[in-house]
Protein backbone atom coordinates (compact mmCIF):
# COMPACT_ATOMS: atom_id res chain seq x y z
CA UNK A 1 0.00 0.00 0.00
CA UNK A 2 1.46 3.82 -0.38
CA UNK A 3 0.41 6.60 1.72
CA UNK A 4 -0.30 9.82 -0.36
CA UNK A 5 -2.35 13.00 -0.01
CA UNK A 6 -5.54 13.92 -2.25
CA UNK A 7 -4.30 17.35 -4.29
CA UNK A 8 -6.45 17.46 -6.84
CA UNK A 9 -9.40 15.77 -9.33
CA UNK A 10 -9.33 14.33 -13.06
CA UNK A 11 -12.44 15.17 -15.27
CA UNK A 12 -12.70 13.68 -18.57
CA UNK A 13 -14.98 14.00 -20.90
CA UNK A 14 -14.20 10.77 -23.67
CA UNK A 15 -13.16 7.77 -21.34
CA UNK A 16 -13.24 3.99 -21.49
CA UNK A 17 -17.32 2.96 -20.02
CA UNK A 18 -15.70 1.59 -16.65
CA UNK A 19 -14.77 5.39 -15.47
CA UNK A 20 -18.24 6.20 -15.77
CA UNK A 21 -19.61 7.63 -12.61
CA UNK A 22 -16.45 6.91 -11.06
CA UNK A 23 -14.09 9.97 -9.15
CA UNK A 24 -10.37 10.34 -10.11
CA UNK A 25 -8.03 11.68 -7.72
CA UNK A 26 -4.81 12.81 -8.26
CA UNK A 27 -2.34 11.85 -4.88
CA UNK A 28 0.78 12.90 -3.81
CA UNK A 29 2.92 10.03 -2.62
CA UNK A 30 4.27 10.67 0.74
CA UNK A 31 7.37 9.12 2.26
CA UNK A 32 7.40 7.66 5.89
CA UNK A 33 7.63 10.79 7.77
CA UNK A 34 4.67 12.53 5.73
CA UNK A 35 6.32 14.51 2.88
CA UNK A 36 5.77 14.89 -0.28
CA UNK A 37 7.84 12.78 -2.36
CA UNK A 38 7.63 14.93 -6.00
CA UNK A 39 5.60 11.71 -7.68
CA UNK A 40 1.83 11.30 -8.14
CA UNK A 41 -1.23 9.03 -9.05
CA UNK A 42 -4.39 9.04 -10.24
CA UNK A 43 -6.50 6.58 -8.52
CA UNK A 44 -10.24 6.12 -8.52
CA UNK A 45 -11.81 6.65 -5.25
CA UNK A 46 -13.77 3.91 -3.86
CA UNK A 47 -13.98 6.00 -0.24
CA UNK A 48 -15.22 9.38 -0.41
CA UNK A 49 -11.84 10.91 -0.06
CA UNK A 50 -11.39 15.15 -0.31
CA UNK A 51 -8.92 17.31 -1.29
CA UNK A 52 -6.14 17.84 1.45
CA UNK A 53 -6.87 14.31 2.98
CA UNK A 54 -4.21 11.53 3.42
CA UNK A 55 -5.04 8.33 2.15
CA UNK A 56 -3.91 4.77 1.75
CA UNK A 57 -3.93 3.63 -2.56
CA UNK A 58 -3.34 -0.11 -3.95
CA UNK A 59 -1.23 0.54 -6.96
CA UNK A 60 -1.78 -2.74 -8.31
CA UNK A 61 -4.38 -3.77 -11.10
CA UNK A 62 -4.94 -7.33 -9.98
CA UNK A 63 -5.93 -6.07 -6.51
CA UNK A 64 -7.46 -3.09 -7.56
CA UNK A 65 -9.45 -5.23 -9.97
CA UNK A 66 -10.77 -7.34 -6.75
CA UNK A 67 -11.63 -4.64 -5.59
CA UNK A 68 -14.17 -3.43 -7.79
CA UNK A 69 -15.30 -7.03 -8.59
CA UNK A 70 -13.88 -6.92 -12.43
CA UNK A 71 -11.70 -9.07 -13.64
CA UNK A 72 -11.38 -7.54 -16.71
CA UNK A 73 -11.33 -3.60 -15.71
CA UNK A 74 -8.88 -1.21 -16.89
CA UNK A 75 -7.64 -0.37 -13.84
CA UNK A 76 -4.22 -0.33 -11.75
CA UNK A 77 -4.68 2.19 -8.31
CA UNK A 78 -7.64 2.89 -6.55
CA UNK A 79 -8.14 4.61 -3.04
CA UNK A 80 -9.40 2.24 0.25
CA UNK A 81 -9.11 4.08 2.83
CA UNK A 82 -8.70 7.35 4.27
CA UNK A 83 -5.92 8.07 7.35
CA UNK A 84 -7.42 9.44 10.51
CA UNK A 85 -3.69 9.21 12.29
CA UNK A 86 0.14 8.04 11.62
CA UNK A 87 2.75 6.98 14.14
CA UNK A 88 6.19 6.48 13.76
CA UNK A 89 7.92 4.54 16.24
CA UNK A 90 12.20 4.60 16.78
CA UNK A 91 13.47 0.98 17.38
Amino acid sequence: MILGRVCGSIVSTINHEFYDNKRLLMVDRLSIDGKVTGNYLIAVDSVGAGAGETVLIIDEGNSARQIIGDKTAPLRSIIVGVVDQTTIQSI
